[in-house]
């Protein structure tokens, strides 16, 4: 009697035979054994589908739900001005769906963290994405008269995407270790800008094909409900902390209150998140109103004429959504590359990397507003450079939190950083940027420069906030290299290895 590599009985086999056993190795023909069986129909291909959950497979499962997740999230940017034409309502009124959006993700990200410390991730993680999936697609039937319910719509959608973003890169984290860590890291950090630019030509695309912006929300849930089946079947669920115990095995699991208090006397941490959340306010507010703006410079500049039509003009959400892509791509790429090139210079490299590229951005992005008026290419190269580097720092801040946070509360961090970042942050500033907008309308509301020069005034206090940001990641270098070493000692005490275990014999 011989077995196959699925541990089937194969037929026709005799016991002189040799078989290659489940280590790979040739062997003699095994004898017939009551663990042995016939092979069952599907049983092979379910040995087929196990084998298929490699990390890699994983790591590529995860980074396609995050593409879809913040595509999902800016598909409703890029018919930004169909929205406010259809629902009748003012700048501030459109900034609102941002808010009411991370509002609602930032206070069920700790909620999401907890669990994910707790309980099976990937169950977590496909329960969400189909919940925004079903929102999502049921928003696009919400008729004009109320609009109340529609942004109740997308603060229901953040619920669901807060799941995903809070518990999917500790599952990374828990397949990968140092250099690979980061690079698969970045490469699913790169759906934030590659899915938010893919929201915007979604959008727009999808409004032209149909003629009806509604059928915008009407393609992305499609998509999640793959993706979340993808995850179901494919990805594994990995010990918590496995990739950096090298076979140790925890012994013992804090309560959530300790992990709070540690996170919150954790420096690198809190610098950290406080920057992120510089860069989530300077993202959310120019994911929103930055086409917006482009579109009015175009008519200050006489290029194009205000919307009077059923369906605007989608050439910004489509440029804006392709310099996303692209931007987002080679920030990620460089952010990874320069860091791992600094870590040879100094240890204290991804902070470092992180303060420049910021400090960099914020140049770039103040020429925004300076070349606007009379070059709309100028201001798409501003825009282009300034991206770059805002969007170096993604993956390496996600790395940093690796480095200075035991593997047990690593959700619970991700989960607390995005809480903060986006109180701090995106949750407030596409309606902020929006009010004082219209405050500085108020005096000349039916001059088109003076709209454009209005939310290019709001719009620049987003630079002031990027440079902020960047002093938060130099704080952050100086409490680098103690904190991780913290993280390390710590994770040696709360671990030991396979062959310490005593067995007792029943």
């Amino acid at each position: 009697m011989c077995v196959d590599r699925d541990g089937c009985e194969i037929e026709g086999c005799s016991s002189s035979d040799e078989v290659r056993t489940l280590s790979g190795s040739m062997s003699p023909g095994l004898k017939s054994s009551p663990d042995l069986h016939p092979c069952k129909p599907g049983h092979k291909f379910r040995a087929a589908l196990l084998r298929c959950r490699s990390p890699a497979a994983a790591a590529g499962i995860l980074s396609f739900g995050n593409v879809l997740n913040y595509m999902d999230r800016y598909t409703v940017a890029g018919v930004l001005q169909d929205i406010q034409r259809h629902y009748e309502v003012k700048d501030s009124g459109v900034g609102l769906l941002q808010t009411v959006f991370i509002c609602s993700f930032m206070v069920a990200a700790p909620i999401f963290g907890y669990l994910g410390d707790r309980f099976n991730r990937k169950v977590i993680l496909s329960c969400g994405i189909f919940f925004w999936s079903i929102v999502t697609l049921s928003s696009s039937f919400i008729s004009k008269e109320y609009y109340w319910l529609f942004v109740l719509s997308r603060g229901l959608v953040g619920i669901g995407e807060s799941s995903y973003s809070s518990i999917s890169p500790t599952i990374i984290g828990d397949l990968f270790t140092n250099n690979s860590r980061t690079m698969m890291l970045s490469v699913f950090y790169l759906a934030i800008p590659l899915g938010s630019g893919l929201g915007y030509i979604l959008g727009a695309c999808a409004k032209v094909a149909a003629g009806d912006w509604h059928w915008a929300l009407r393609v992305s849930p499609v998509l999640g409900i793959t993706a979340g089946t993808l995850i179901l079947v494919f990805v594994p669920e990995p010990k918590r902390g496995s990739a950096d115990q090298m076979g140790g095995r925890i012994k013992t699991r804090t309560s959530w209150a300790c992990d709070m208090k540690a996170l919150a006397k954790n420096r690198s941490y809190v610098f950290s998140s406080l920057a992120s959340a510089a860069v989530s306010f300077a993202t959310g507010a120019f994911g929103m109103m930055i086409p917006l703006y482009l579109a009015r410079a175009q008519i200050v500049q006489k290029t194009a004429e205000a919307c009077t039509k059923e369906i605007c003009s989608s050439t910004d959400s489509l440029i804006f959504g392709a310099i996303t892509c692209v931007t987002g791509l080679l920030g990620v790429v460089i952010g990874a590359a320069t860091t791992r090139f600094c870590r040879q210079k100094t240890d204290r490299a991804d902070p470092l990397v992180c303060a420049v590229s910021m400090l960099g951005s914020a140049i770039f992005i103040c020429l925004i507003f300076v070349v606007a008026k009379k070059s709309i290419e100028g201001a798409y190269v501003c825009i282009f450079i300034g991206e770059t580097l805002l969007f170096l720092n993604w993956a390496i801040t996600a790395d940093i939190l690796m480095f200075v946070v035991i593997p047990t509360r690593r959700a619970t961090a991700v989960a607390f950083q995005s809480f903060i970042s986006h109180l701090l942050g995106d949750a407030g500033s596409p309606y902020l940027i929006g009010l004082i907008s219209d405050a500085l309308q108020a005096s000349y509301a039916t001059s088109a420069l003076w709209r454009f020069l209005s939310l290019g005034y709001a719009l620049m206090l987003c630079p002031f906030i990027i440079v902020l940001g960047g002093m938060f990641f130099l704080a952050t270098a100086l409490f680098f290299l103690d904190d991780r070493e913290k993280a390390e000692k710590q994770l040696s005490q709360l671990t030991r290895p396979p062959s310490s275990v005593k067995v007792t014999a029943l």
